[in-house]
């Protein structure tokens, strides 16, 4: 049973260590296990994994006290706050995160928007933006539905399907990632520990540190589960895990995650009076 004390954000702080378990979330994709290893087997979390969007809800409604979620929610409720230096971030191309084209970038009309992830859809609108024909049209199908099916020149896709679908090959892409740090110089954050307001999460701040460190030392064996699972080259699951993906980010995580909210802010997808702030040490 969850204590009532959690169901609401108001009245000030409330520690998760004043109910039976802290209520963590993570996504369902190899790219969050080396930050969340390990934390499905504590006994003081209650643990679940599902898509971002599904995070987000469990957040919001007061189900979750913090997610392994995309990055622009928190820009879009004001009261959250991160854990700094742990994320789900890239310098460069990320494979699990692609934009896949049926004709050159350029003559892209519309994009086909894949609903589990709101950073990346936020990401290709700030990327596009300035096309000098203007951005295209995005389609913003229900979850669950198979938005690489809808009449589109290009569709974005996440996590280990888009992994799968790009190491296929056949198909140009454009990664988002990759253009991100190419036109800014800096990472760019995909996912963060996502703290809800009204919860204290500094005496669990170890805990999520402990989950990376054990995650960290797993990326070969978690690497040889995913090439044998997808059968693809180890090599692929290692470069994916070990190098395209970054883990740990010094202060440029901070000016990364505030530059995205200005200009995701300035094509009006966040709230303006969401300002999030680092868990202080």
């Amino acid at each position: 049973m969850i204590c009532p004390l959690l169901c609401g954000a108001a009245g000030g702080l409330h520690s998760p260590a004043m109910t039976e378990m802290l209520r963590v979330g993570s996504v369902p994709y190899l790219v969050g296990r080396p930050l969340d290893y390990g934390l499905e087997n504590d006994p003081e979390v209650r643990f679940s994994k599902e898509v971002p969007a599904r995070l987000v809800e469990g957040l919001r409604e007061g189900r979750l006290d913090v997610a392994l979620v995309s990055s622009i929610e928190l820009f879009r409720m004001p009261g959250y706050s991160y854990l700094p230096g742990l994320c789900v971030g890239g310098r460069g191309v990320v494979s699990s995160v692609q934009v896949f084209l049926r004709r050159p970038l350029d003559e892209v009309e519309s994009v086909a928007m894949d609903p589990a992830s709101r950073t990346s859809q936020a990401l290709v609108q700030i990327l596009l933006a300035d096309r000098p024909d203007g951005p295209p049209e995005y389609l913003f199908p229900a979850l669950g539905e198979d938005h690489r099916k809808l009449a589109s020149s290009a569709w974005l896709s996440i996590g280990d399907r888009a992994l799968r679908d790009f190491h296929a090959g056949g198909t140009q892409v454009f990664n988002p990632s990759d253009a991100w740090t190419r036109t800014t110089g800096l990472p760019f954050v995909f996912a963060a520990w996502i703290v809800r307001p009204g919860v204290d999460i500094a005496p669990h701040r170890a805990r999520l540190e402990r989950a990376h460190e054990r995650g960290r030392a797993a990326i070969g064996q978690l690497a040889g589960q995913a090439a044998r699972t997808w059968n693809l080259p180890a090599k692929v699951c290692e470069d994916y895990l070990g190098r395209e993906c970054v883990y740990r980010l010094g202060p440029e995580m901070d000016e990364a995650l505030k530059l995205f909210g200005e200009r995701a802010g300035a094509l009006g997808l966040t709230h303006p009076e969401a300002i999030p702030e680092p868990v202080q040490a």
